[in-house]
């Protein structure tokens, strides 16, 4: 009898970069009596459902042949136009051919990675940030460095001196109702990072998956639109919290030679996104109103945000503090020194109640005591009995 090989080993970065220990929380919360704020979901009571199906159905009685086959993997013009017309009456002229479809923003984010990053470049990144950021520049080998930051993002003047020491390659950042925190970066530090990338040479990735959830306070431009940035921002966006995130449907905004890398990648990567769901999404912008039906979603979320801050003193040990976001879909967390919200999860799962523990969103040192809350998915009487059963679990 011959001997039996081992098979080859996997490779290195699968083992490095660990899942994620928010979805694994998700499926520890699948039960329907958890009252869950640990998910980043949007409200599923709130899609727009009818109004999809009537774009699916008209694309596939109309156009079936075309809708059903394959496309260019630059993605569907008439929604590439539709997402231009969109950026340029938020203040951000955009043709449609400075655009490519993706399959959600973090697609975009790995394609950026492919495109840019060789192993051992440095990034640099909010602290905290997005979970699934710092896995898609694990798994390209990137080391990842990050930028002092405080209650309104990253500080200009750390993010200067860091650039000039560790030459990163780019820097990621969620400038506007920031997850995990729930933050917005305010103009004028927008404009002083432009200023330290025109200045010392770095790509800029601007992920904005949440900026049209804005139910208070005044928009905010984006970096891609300050002069000193225009030719080294990368604009990601997402229709998964304003329309629905199974159609798993983004772009990215780039400089085109950057753009052009990204095709290549992504033909690579699954050749083009849906043809169908990317022809339903333009036939819905041209019927529907998205903007009626995003309204009806801020007014809906504000009501919740509302509701969770309103209860927060009760439910949380005393000395704990929290931010008030202006939109989006979270809030940020610290409970008082000595206190582990990773460590007191399990407790209040037992109580039917879940959070995620701030901890793994940190790229450097991790705060104990931090913990991210979504507001979105739960009425604002859920939310009352949930911060019920928060109190008993920290009691």
């Amino acid at each position: 009898m011959t001997s039996r090989a081992d098979v080859p080993a996997l490779a290195s970065r699968a083992a490095s970069v660990g899942a994620s220990p928010v979805r694994e929380i998700l499926a520890l919360t699948a039960r329907p009596e958890v009252i869950s704020f640990a998910g980043g979901l949007p409200a599923p009571e709130l899609f727009d459902a009818g109004a999809i199906r009537a774009a699916y159905d008209r694309v596939l009685a109309e156009a079936p042949r075309r809708v059903l086959q394959y496309s260019t993997t630059e993605g569907d013009p008439e929604l590439r136009a539709a997402v231009a017309a969109r950026l340029g009456v938020r203040g951000l002229p955009t043709r449609p051919d400075d655009l490519l479809v993706t399959a959600g923003s973090q697609q975009a984010l790995a394609l950026l990675a492919t495109a840019l990053l060789e192993p051992g470049d440095t990034v640099l990144v909010e602290d905290p940030t997005y979970l699934a950021a710092l896995q898609c520049f694990g798994f390209a080998g990137a080391r990842v460095v990050p930028v002092p930051s405080d209650e309104h993002g990253v500080d200009p003047a750390a993010l200067a001196d860091l650039v000039v020491r560790e030459r990163p390659k780019l820097l990621y950042l969620i400038p506007t109702f920031q997850n995990p925190t729930g933050r917005t970066l305010p103009a004028e530090r927008r404009r002083a990072v432009a200023d330290v990338a025109r200045r010392h040479g770095l790509w800029i990735v601007e992920d904005d998956p949440y900026g049209e959830l804005r139910f208070g306070g005044e928009p905010v431009p984006w970096i891609a639109s300050f002069d000193g940035a225009a030719d080294r921002t990368v604009l990601l966006g997402s229709f998964s919290k304003i329309m629905a995130p199974g159609m798993r449907l983004g772009w990215l905004r780039a400089p085109a030679a950057l753009r052009r890398a990204c095709v290549i990648a992504k033909q690579a990567a699954d050749l083009h996104s849906s043809t169908v769901d990317q022809a339903a999404a333009a036939r819905y912008l041209a019927d529907a109103d998205l903007d009626a039906h995003l309204a009806r979603v801020r007014a809906a979320y504000r009501a919740r945000r509302d509701a969770l801050l309103d209860g927060l003193p009760s439910a949380l040990p005393h000395g704990s503090t929290w931010n008030r976001p202006d939109g989006g879909m979270f809030l940020w967390v610290r409970l008082p020194d000595g206190h582990d919200a990773t460590a007191l999860l399990r407790t209040a799962i037992a109580h039917d109640v879940a959070y995620v523990p701030g901890a793994p969103f940190f790229a450097g040192p991790a705060d104990p005591t931090a913990l991210r809350m979504s507001f979105t998915t739960h009425t604002p009487e859920e939310i009352g009995e949930g911060l019920r059963r928060l109190a008993k679990a920290f009691g």
